[in-house]
């Protein structure tokens, strides 16, 4: 055996040391139960009353009728609380809020300070109860630096699936809009594209990049600096190109899309899901039943930009135009969206609204006619299957990751009371107990 060889033998020799340990601690895991007054473990099936979960490690070990105390455990007393599922996110911007600033900040700020800004509202976001996100849009290197220092356990806040910036139409919602030709020029987004070859190139180097999930602009959007309209940008062969590029490789595509010619078109080139969905009609209902496909409504996104409309000063003409038209569409699209039967995942669009109020989503879908449970089973059950990750998140059983929220009143009585919530536990660490 030669040098290098007898190296790589001892590198593989200690790999295989350390990581049984690690199983090894693993097992060993101290206990914690928690102790369930009311249990919604599944939304969708019926509360359970008395409830024990043991949690070891960062999973979820068992769940149990009664109030159990097994000898050496850490008891967590939520006996008079309601206990669900960790919410999930599926549309969030963490590295940027709205307001005067934000038009500007690609250019003053640097992917650490954004990396910075998103650990604070990544902070914001877990402790508003919300364990997991989806980040859809962002600068790619601030936002898979933060994904991974999250997953590392250095910085707090939801587990997260990113996209990176968005695969978008040269001059598009996604690409640099109103400012001089020559500052456009220098700072074009690098994943806009044009025809089919050049969109399959974008698709190819987020995955290269790491990108969980590939976001596309379908339509344009209302807060880009321009009067493009809220109708289809991209040709049907470019939305053929970059879905069949992005499940090659094994992502699921989802689509910024309001009006209904980008809704269609997209479900029509076999997309996974769409993100707000503002004028979808009955075709759009029948595709998205036909491809199993998933809405993601953003309705709060709509409340603020229409109340924005009137108030803020930050907003340009071409903003404040589209946000009069299509915020105060979105309420009614939920409400069609819902009667039509199709899957519906949680969605805020965090970063035009605050970080931190998460939850006004959930009163807004039962504005639009959900149930509490309903709306409920949106941020847990469906969006673990929106995110592809119904088999680790979403609901409270055993061998699922110990992520556990509790309010301390009956939310499918007042939904409102998801908006305080008074604990949450991640990957069974608690980062809220009041």
């Amino acid at each position: 055996m030669n040098m290098l060889s007898t190296a790589l033998a001892a590198v593989l020799a200690l790999s295989a040391t350390a990581l049984a340990q690690d199983e090894g601690e693993g097992a060993q895991a101290p206990l914690t139960v928690i102790h369930a007054g009311h249990l919604i473990a599944v939304p969708g099936e019926d509360v359970r009353e008395d409830v024990t979960i043991h949690v070891r490690g960062n999973r979820i070990e068992a769940v149990e009728d009664g109030f159990a105390s097994p000898e050496g455990a850490t008891v967590i007393d939520l006996s008079d609380d309601w206990v669900l599922p960790g919410f999930i996110d599926s549309h969030v911007h963490l590295l940027s809020e709205q307001g005067p600033m934000r038009r500007f900040e690609g250019f003053v700020l640097d992917p650490a300070d954004m990396a910075f800004n998103g650990a604070a509202n990544a902070r914001k976001t877990l402790e508003a109860g919300f364990t997991t996100a989806q980040d859809v849009g962002g600068n790619f290197e601030a936002i898979t630096a933060l994904r991974d220092a999250i997953e590392e356990g250095d910085v707090p806040g939801p587990r997260l699936r990113v996209s990176g910036p968005a695969v978008t139409p040269t001059g598009g919602h996604g690409d640099v809009n109103g400012f001089a030709l020559d500052v456009m020029h220098m700072f074009s987004s690098e994943t806009a594209c044009n025809g089919p070859a050049d969109c399959r190139r974008a698709v190819r180097e987020l995955v290269r990049g790491g990108a969980d999930v590939i976001k596309i602009t379908a339509t344009g959007g209302v807060l880009s600096n321009t009067a493009a309209g809220v109708e289809r940008q991209f040709f049907v062969d470019e939305l053929e190109a970059i879905v069949e590029a992005a499940h090659l490789m094994g992502r699921r595509v989802t689509a910024h899309a309001h009006g209904v010619t980008g809704i269609n078109a997209f479900l029509e080139a076999g997309g996974d899901s769409i993100e707000h969905g503002t004028y979808l009609d009955r075709d759009s209902i029948r595709l998205f039943r036909r491809n199993g496909a998933y809405l993601i409504p953003t309705a709060m996104a709509g409340e603020f930009v229409a109340q924005q409309a009137e108030t803020a000063e930050w907003m340009t003409e071409n903003q404040r135009m589209k946000s009069r038209q299509v915020g105060p569409q979105m309420l009614d699209m939920v409400r069609r969206a819902h009667e039509g039967g199709i899957n519906i995942a949680f969605g805020t669009d965090s970063g035009v609204s605050p970080h931190g109020d998460n939850a006004r989503e959930f009163e807004l879908y039962v504005m639009a006619g959900m149930t509490p449970m309903q709306a409920i089973a949106t941020a847990t059950v469906n969006a673990s299957r929106h995110v592809g990750m119904e088999g680790e998140i979403g609901t409270i059983e055993a061998g699922k990751y110990a992520d556990i929220v509790a309010v301390d009143g009956d939310p499918l009585a007042d939904i409102s009371e998801l908006r305080d919530v008074d604990f949450v536990m991640k990957d069974g660490v608690v980062y809220v107990s009041e």
